[in-house]
Order: C-alpha cells, then sequence, then structure tokens
C-alpha cells in the first residue's frame, strides 16, 4: 500500500498527510464518537460537568483514528500528546493547535531504546519487542523499521521540555504492551490525576487487571470500569 511505503523526506509526505486528515478521515466532521469501542463516551460522560480540562494522551497514535481525546478537544480541552512515532506527531500538528504534541517513548527509566515502526500509519508500534512480534504475526506482513529513540519517566519529560503540571484531569496510556512500564514511570504522588484510561496488556499480550489495579491501589486509585481492553481508574478524594 502507498501509505506504508511513504517516507517522511518524500515530496508527497505533507500533501498525503493531509489526505488522511481531511479527505480520508474527514476531521472537519463532528462525530459523536472517535474511541476504538466506545471509551470517549464514557470520559466525556464521567467529565460531563468540566467545560476546559486537561489531558495527557501517551500513545496517542492518531488524532481522530481510535483517539479517546478527540471529543475532550473539541469540547474546548487541551493537553500533551507523545508518541514514538513522528508521523503521529505530525498528524497531530495540524490539527490540534491548542496541544503539546511530542516525539518520545515513555518509560520507567529515561534512557534511549528501539522503537519498532511497522509503517507510518500503524497503530501497533511499540518499544516493547515481544510484543510488537506477537501482534505483528497477527496484523503486519513482517516489515519493519528498528530506531533508537529517547525515553523518558514522564517528569523528565516535562523537565526537558520546561513544563510544569502538578494535576491532570485525564491521563490515556495505550503503548502497545509497555503501558505499565509508563505507568510505573509517573510519579502519582506527585501529579494527581482524576481519571487514567489504561490499556491492560502485559509484555506477553495479555490482558492483566490484577496488575494494573494492585499497582494504582497503592495510589487510590479505584478501578470503576473497563471498555474493551482498557480499564479506567479515578482517583479517590
Amino acid at each position: 500500500m502507498f501509505k506504508k511505503k511513504i517516507k517522511k523526506n518524500d515530496l508527497l509526505y505533507k500533501p498525503y498527510l493531509l489526505y488522511n486528515l481531511y479527505l480520508h478521515h474527514k476531521c472537519f466532521i463532528k462525530r459523536n464518537t472517535y474511541s476504538q469501542s466506545g471509551e470517549d463516551l464514557f470520559i466525556n460522560s464521567f467529565f460531563e460537568n468540566k467545560q476546559i480540562g486537561f489531558y495527557v494522551d501517551i500513545g496517542c497514535f492518531h488524532p481522530i483514528l481510535y483517539s479517546n481525546t478527540a471529543k475532550l478537544y473539541n469540547r474546548g480541552w487541551k493537553g500533551i500528546n507523545i508518541d514514538i512515532n513522528q508521523t503521529s506527531i505530525d498528524l497531530f500538528n495540524i490539527i490540534r493547535k491548542r496541544d503539546k504534541n511530542y516525539c518520545a517513548a515513555m518509560s520507567n527509566q529515561s534512557k534511549n531504546v528501539f522503537s519498532y515502526i511497522d509503517n507510518n500509519f500503524s497503530p501497533i508500534n511499540s518499544i516493547n519487542k515481544n510484543f510488537f512480534d506477537i501482534t505483528s504475526n497477527r496484523f503486519s506482513e513482517g516489515n519493519y523499521i528498528k530506531k533508537e529513540i529517547e525515553a523518558f519517566k514522564f517528569l523528565d519529560l516535562l523537565k526537558k521540555k520546561n513544563i510544569e503540571i502538578n494535576s491532570i484531569d485525564f491521563l490515556n496510556i495505550d503503548a502497545e504492551g509497555h503501558d505499565f512500564e509508563i505507568l510505573e514511570g509517573i510519579d502519582l504522588d506527585k501529579i494527581k490525576i482524576k481519571l487514567i484510561c489504561i490499556e491492560m496488556y502485559d509484555e506477553t499480550n495479555k490482558v492483566n487487571k490484577i496488575k494494573f489495579t494492585k499497582h494504582l491501589k497503592n495510589f487510590d486509585y479505584s478501578h470503576i470500569n473497563s471498555i474493551g481492553d482498557n480499564g479506567f481508574f479515578e482517583k479517590i478524594d
């Protein structure tokens, strides 16, 4: 397919991004839900009375497709979007003008890691090689790009970008098998987060609700819902 072959330095790269957003996904049309399984309907119901808020989306992938934050953005919210794939960030930079968008890997340590990019428009890109191998066998032709990338603990990335925050209304984590390590890298004693949505896969590509629930309970978060493979955790005041 053409989109799998196009590269960032190609003359058609920017036009294809515009095609992807405006013609293929029709980003200018507001829709009832953008999420893969209606997660954003629950999220927006949870924040029904909060007109303006702040989100962080780690593993953001696409500003329209499978997005748990697009509906919040349309309501006037803003936030930070992070992904290991520069093309994802380029898409966000086009239509998420209020947001800050960064290409980086998140983890429980700040160090260089390898990313495994199926293609510039793939939802299975990951820094978890085992998870990537499992999913690529099911959803990909097997060709990928291995690239070294800088990984950060959450506060280390904020420091590098000169961003100071002490509270987040909504945190979304969808990192293709590296979700728990990202969660470990967020200092939940220093940053108050009202609602967390996290894909509860472990490194074996299996949902492990107990692992995530146990960790978050240590920081006074309660599991309040599950939709598909995502768990929702609310901070207990």
